[in-house]
């Protein structure tokens, strides 16, 4: 597949549009820098695949909606994610398949009136930003990566990959394959490392896991704060206070943080921390999300949405990775 480079100008930011890649950016997590990556990067490496890129390469990742660009060049794209109805020129796109789309046309994005909240639009031959310490993705509370670390905004001009291959036009996911949105997700968690009996009493991790929380709006890629209900910390915790660590029970001398994915207690406040989230803290980690799950919280609507916690161990959490990547691997479409 030869590919040549052409351009991408945004018309309009929408919401929030960032470029990012998959993992991210790996070995630099103990210098302080955030992994970053696609937050739902089973739908960002689908996309990929159905334009023929490594599952590796850039997309923008569009959250929210209301995002318009103009192609500068002839090239094959696909949309995959929450459906926020893209249309192209007008007329609907379909999602989930690999579109030809012409210099000239222009993809805009509505907003999700269903589940989801996150489409990631995958470029045949790829996004063409400086890697930064290995990664093209953007990390937003960092100001580094993607395209000058920051959102994309009006008048911006990416340079994109312009395939002439039109053999991978027309490639589509088998329904059986589509990933499920849902308004109220429900998530795997492994405990730990800092969760009970020495900070969280067994009553209190018996009511995390059976509490269905309304993720908060003041919610982004840095982290998922959740609204416990009223009375939810009563006999909560196993501690008075943090002892040498502060003064809420809380408070720990500094750990550091399993991002993403990783249920950080600020005090009474639980936030799932994302790709872009603090590589440490002194808060206690009461939990992980499953690495197979933890996409699904990322499109999880901020201040509407809710979330469910079940109980995984580490075993099922290394079966269920495996189980993902062998559904990556053996992935059919249509054509």
């Amino acid at each position: 597949m030869q590919t040549d480079y052409g351009s991408l100008k945004v018309l309009a930011a929408g919401i929030q549009a960032v470029v990012e890649d998959w993992p991210g950016r790996i070995g630099y997590y103990k210098n302080g820098l955030a992994i970053s990556g696609a937050a739902d990067h089973l739908s960002h490496r689908i996309a990929n695949i159905l334009v023929g890129n490594p599952p590796t390469e850039a997309t923008l990742e569009i959250a929210g909606g209301l995002f318009e660009c103009e192609f500068k060049t002839d090239a094959v794209i696909a949309i995959c994610g929450a459906d926020l109805e893209p249309m192209i020129n007008g007329s609907p796109a379909p999602m989930w398949e690999s579109l030809m789309v012409k210099q000239g046309d222009r993809l805009k994005f509505s907003y999700s009136r269903g589940a989801g909240f996150r489409a990631y639009l995958a470029i045949a031959g790829g996004i063409d930003v400086p890697k930064f310490f290995g990664s093209k993705s953007t990390c937003l509370w960092g100001k580094y990566g993607g395209f000058n670390g920051r959102a994309l905004q009006k008048g911006d001009e990416l340079r994109i990959g312009s395939v002439r291959d039109r053999n991978i036009v027309g490639r589509r996911l088998k329904a059986s394959y589509l990933p499920r949105f849902e308004a109220i997700c429900e998530v795997r968690v492994v405990p730990g490392p800092t969760a009970a009996p020495d900070f969280i009493t067994d009553e209190g991790f018996d009511r995390f896991y059976s509490t269905i929380f309304k993720i908060d709006r003041n919610s982004d890629r840095s982290g998922y704060r959740l609204v416990p209900p009223e009375g939810f910390f009563e006999g909560f915790w196993a501690r008075k206070d943090g002892g040498v660590a502060g003064l809420h029970p809380s408070n720990i001398v500094d750990i550091g943080y399993p991002i993403p994915g990783g249920i950080n207690l600020t005090g009474n406040l639980p936030i799932i921390l994302g790709p872009d989230g603090p590589c440490g803290g002194g808060y206690i980690v009461a939990g992980q999300v499953l690495y197979a799950d933890v996409w699904k919280v990322f499109q999880a609507i901020p201040g509407r949405d809710r979330i469910k916690f079940k109980f995984a161990d580490v075993d099922e959490a290394e079966r269920s990775r495996h189980v993902m990547e062998n559904f990556l691997k053996n992935i059919e479409f249509l054509t």
